[in-house]
């Protein structure tokens, strides 16, 4: 899924950008870190996760208790998953570098190592400490 194709399905979710935001490849790929990722996980209030409760959609809790909702095939909705804080990268909410990156190395996957060489690759080409 390129950026595009991120924005497109955003856009069709129709919620609220005080209650979402991008995390892990899907904030890459908005911030041009990589060209694509397989699949979107979003971040979002507790406000977005008692809605998205009360439509019927189901969830699992999390280790610490927070609620994970699946839409389809691609997408992934975690509950008040934040690290550091949120920036908007043109209209999107997206987390951090800094966040991204603690969450990349809290994950601590094989491709999650792989990413965080990327993030910090891109970061000394822009100038970001």
């Amino acid at each position: 899924m390129n950026k595009t194709e991120i924005m497109q399905k955003l856009k069709e979710l129709d919620f609220d950008p005080e209650d979402y935001w991008l995390i892990t490849g899907s904030a890459m790929v908005m911030r041009g870190i990589r060209d694509e990722t397989h699949d979107i996980d979003l971040g979002c209030s507790r406000k977005l996760a008692d809605r998205l409760e009360a439509k019927g959609l189901p969830s699992i809790h999390t280790q610490d208790g927070k609620r994970k909702f699946v839409l389809g095939p691609d997408i992934e909705i975690f509950e008040e998953w934040l690290y550091d804080r949120i920036e908007t990268v043109e209209g999107i909410p997206v987390i951090s570098l800094k966040g991204l990156m603690e969450m990349k190395e809290s994950l601590g996957r094989e491709k999650d190592k792989k990413d965080i060489a990327l993030i910090r690759a891109y970061m000394k080409t822009h100038g970001i400490c």
